[in-house]
């Protein structure tokens, strides 16, 4: 009677952690997918485009569990800088993109994308970035990881996605004042003013390559 019993509850809790075939539900989601960017490119074609990359992008980071948040956040908790060092490549990746696309700018005589958000370094940035920071550990999401962590099913998630959106709109609301009184005071630093377009692309690159050896021994003293 009691090895029947301890069987009935074996099988009970291997029901527990059997996992449904979600094949049809994946499936669903494509097609709903592929109509909408059908119904934008009708729109326009840019649109469909952003809807494509923007599926891709969930996807690569869903798989990946790319997250910026666990870039800081790791080396604290656990000593592992293997997040921090593939946000590190990351950069440096896109340093080279847009140095390309600004070469290529030039050549041409066309105006340089970007400029306009080459802000300066002010105590705004320095709170900013602090308060962004507990926030983002609190909640376990930086933007990207709400997102994907939304689309995953976690539904306190969406939670950190309202007071997201509360706060970005506020910040809206009294940017300027910071503006005024805190941004336009601060130090505006852009490298290739100092070193030229390549020579600053130079630069990046070694910072980016030091914080990375750093990182890597930090790992190594800590794991």
């Amino acid at each position: 009677m009691n090895e029947n019993n301890e069987h009935s509850k074996n099988e009970i809790n291997k029901n527990k952690y059997i996992i449904k075939n979600q094949t049809p539900y994946a499936a669903g989601i494509l097609i709903i997918s592929l109509i909408f960017a059908i119904y934008l490119h009708k729109k326009s074609f840019d649109l469909a485009f952003y809807w494509g990359i923007g599926l891709c992008f969930g996807f690569v980071l869903q798989k990946s569990r790319f997250c910026f948040t666990a870039s800081f956040r790791d080396p604290y908790l656990t000593g592992s800088t293997i997040l921090t060092r593939a946000v590190l490549i990351a950069f440096a990746l896109t340093s080279i993109g847009f140095t390309i696309i600004k070469y290529i700018n030039i050549t041409q005589g066309n105006p340089v994308p970007g400029m306009d958000y080459v802000v300066p370094i002010s105590l705004a940035t320095a709170l900013g970035a602090f308060t962004f920071g507990i926030g983002m550990v609190i909640s376990g999401g930086c933007a990207s990881g709400t997102f994907m962590r939304i689309g995953e099913g976690f539904q306190l998630q969406v939670i950190t996605l309202i007071f997201f959106i509360v706060g970005s709109l506020w910040g809206a609301r009294d940017y300027q004042w910071w503006e005024e009184n805190f941004i336009s005071q601060g130090i505006k630093i852009y490298l290739p003013d100092i070193f030229g377009l390549f020579g600053g692309l130079v630069a990046n690159l070694i910072i980016i390559i030091l914080i990375y050896i750093l990182a890597k021994k930090w790992e190594d003293k800590k794991m």
